[in-house]
């Protein structure tokens, strides 16, 4: 045998023996799958960043729905009024609170309310609107005589 021979012998082992690299090479370049896009796209992240924004106004307008018509919230029609109040402590405070015709006169302190007192509501009891919102002088009065007079009876 010549050496040309064995030469083309070689030569013809080695291209069969490449001949199926060559094909898987051809056929996966052809039929490659297609990546999907990246998740952090800008046209994404604007759509989470929009859908964040949707939900905080959500529960943003749902919070002060409640706040503003919510259940406890009493209009001028509530059967409880807040008569008037004074801060006797750093945390305590003496409350009047008037219920059809009784006032009541509670203790609030941090985690718990007491009764201290109850009357009829008195007669010239028609207070202004600056004495039930901010517990004018005229409250202040009103506790002064009727601590005494609770005291005397």
């Amino acid at each position: 045998m010549s050496l040309s021979r064995k030469l083309h012998r070689a030569a013809a082992a080695l291209i069969l023996a490449l001949f199926p690299v060559a094909t898987l090479a051809a056929q996966t370049s052809q039929t490659a799958p297609q990546l999907p896009p990246s998740p952090l796209s800008l046209g994404g992240l604007l759509q989470v960043l929009l859908g964040l924004a949707i939900v905080l106004a959500a529960v943003a307008g749902t919070a002060w729905l409640l706040r503003r018509f919510g259940p406890g919230q009493s209009g001028a029609g509530g059967v409880a009024r807040i008569v008037g109040g004074l801060m006797v402590g750093p945390k305590e405070r003496l409350v009047v609170v008037e219920i059809e015709d009784n006032w009541l006169v509670l203790g609030v302190a941090p985690g718990q309310v007491n009764t201290l007192y109850t009357m009829a509501k008195p007669e010239g009891a028609a207070l202004s609107a600056g004495d039930s919102a901010g517990g004018g002088r005229g409250f202040q009065d009103w506790l002064k005589q009727a601590v005494r007079g609770r005291r005397d009876a």
